[in-house]
C-alpha cells in the first residue's frame, strides 16, 4: 500500500506547553489531527476551569486563520480540588476530562495526588456527572523499581479507583506494559487507555544501548520487549479500548541534555506517520483509522471528526532539531527517516 486515507483523527494525550514554546509547536499537531486533549501540567498548573479557558483562548489564538484545530481541555487534580469545580469544567463545555498526576511522577507533577483517599469527593463528583479521569499511572514510591511503576499503580490503585467508582470513565493514559493491557482488557468499557508511538516503536534498549539517549527518555519509561510486543497488539487488535494519544512532550534540548534531564519524547511533527508505520509493522494498516479516529470520540462522547488525511509511503528524514521559543527541540527520530510522510490538500 501506497497511500493510506484516514477520517481525521484526533491526539487524546498531549503537551503544548505556552507562550512562545506553545506557538512553536502547535502547527505540528493542527496540520493532523481534528482535536487534542490538551494536558495542564503548566507552571502553576491548569487547576480551575476559569485558568484552563484562558490557557484555551491562547491556543486559539495562536492558530494560523480558518484552521479548524479544537483543543480540549483538562484540569490538574490537587489533594485540594473541591467538587463544585467538576461542575464548572462540565458547564464551560471546553473541559473533556481532569488530569491525575501522582505528586512527583513526572514533568511539573509537584502539585499533583499525595494520597488517592483525598480525591474520592472528586472522583464521586466525576462519576456522577460523566467527566473522564485521565490518570499517569505510576508510583512514585522511591522502594518500587522504575520498571514495575505502572504494574504497582494498577495493582494498588487504579484497582481501587474501579471498586470503588464503578461507572466512572478511566483512561489509563500511554500505557506500557503487559500488566496495564490486561487490566484494561478485563474491565468493562468506561475503561480505557492511550498508547503513544515511542512505546510501540521502542523498548528500554533504545534509551540504554550504545550510551544513554536522553531524547528517547520519557515517563513512564521504555519497558522490556514483551511489554512493548503487548502494548503493540493491544493497539493493533481493533478493540475500541485503545486509542492514540501521542504524549508528544516538548523540552529544549539544553533540557533534555543535562545531567538531570527532563522526560518527554517530543513526536508531533510526525505524530500519526510513526503509527502508520508501527502499525504497517504489524500487518495492521487497515485497523489504523480505528485506533486513530474512532475509538477516542467514541469513548469520550464525541462525534467523529469530518474531513480527513491521507498518508504516503514516500520516506523523509526528519530534522535534526526544530525551532522552540527561543531555543531548539530534538524530534524523536531527528536526522533519521521516517517511512510515511503526511500528504499535502488534506481536506
Amino acid at each position: 500500500m501506497n497511500r493510506l486515507t484516514l477520517r481525521r483523527p484526533d491526539d487524546w494525550h498531549l503537551h503544548l506547553r505556552d507562550g512562545a514554546a506553545m506557538r512553536s509547536v502547535l502547527g505540528f499537531t493542527a496540520a493532523r489531527f481534528g482535536r487534542a486533549v490538551v494536558m495542564p501540567n503548566l507552571k502553576p498548573p491548569v487547576t480551575a476551569t476559569a485558568q484552563a479557558l484562558a490557557y484555551r483562548r491562547r491556543i486559539v489564538e495562536a492558530l494560523p486563520a480558518g484552521c479548524g484545530f479544537e483543543p480540549l481541555m483538562t484540569l490538574y487534580l490537587t489533594d485540594n480540588t473541591p467538587p463544585d469545580e467538576v461542575d464548572r469544567a462540565l458547564e464551560s463545555g471546553a473541559v473533556c476530562g481532569i488530569k491525575y498526576y501522582p505528586a512527583g511522577a513526572t514533568t511539573n507533577s509537584d502539585s499533583g495526588v499525595t494520597s488517592l483517599e483525598r480525591t474520592f469527593d472528586v472522583l464521586a463528583r466525576m462519576e456522577e456527572r460523566g467527566l473522564v479521569l485521565q490518570l499517569h499511572g505510576e508510583v512514585t514510591d522511591p522502594e518500587v523499581d522504575v520498571f514495575d511503576r505502572e504494574k504497582v499503580f494498577v495493582d494498588r490503585h487504579l484497582a481501587r479507583i474501579v471498586d470503588r467508582f464503578p461507572a466512572l470513565r478511566v483512561v489509563l493514559e500511554h500505557v506500557t506494559t503487559r500488566a496495564g493491557v490486561d487490566f484494561v482488557r478485563s474491565q468493562g468499557p468506561g475503561v480505557a487507555a492511550t498508547v503513544t508511538p515511542q512505546h510501540l516503536l521502542l523498548n528500554r534498549n533504545a534509551l540504554l544501548v550504545g550510551g544513554v539517549r536522553p531524547h528517547h527518555y520519557c515517563l513512564p519509561v521504555l519497558k522490556r520487549e514483551a511489554d512493548r510486543l503487548a502494548v503493540l497488539e493491544a493497539a493493533t487488535s481493533g478493540s475500541p479500548k485503545f486509542f492514540l494519544g501521542t504524549d508528544s512532550a516538548p523540552h529544549a534540548r539544553s533540557d533534555k541534555e543535562s545531567a538531570c534531564g527532563c522526560a518527554g519524547v517530543f513526536s508531533a511533527h510526525a505524530g500519526i506517520e510513526l503509527y502508520a508505520e508501527a502499525f504497517e509493522a504489524a500487518g495492521a494498516l487497515g485497523r489504523l483509522e480505528a485506533f486513530a479516529s474512532h475509538h477516542g470520540p467514541d469513548f469520550y462522547g464525541l462525534p467523529r471528526n469530518a474531513g480527513s488525511i491521507s498518508l504516503v509511503a514516500d520516506a523523509w528524514t526528519a530534522p535534526p532539531s526544530y525551532p522552540f521559543g527561543d531555543s531548539e527541540i530534538v524530534p524523536f527520530r531527528g536526522g533519521e527517516p521516517v517511512r510515511w510522510r503526511l500528504a499535502t490538500g488534506t481536506a
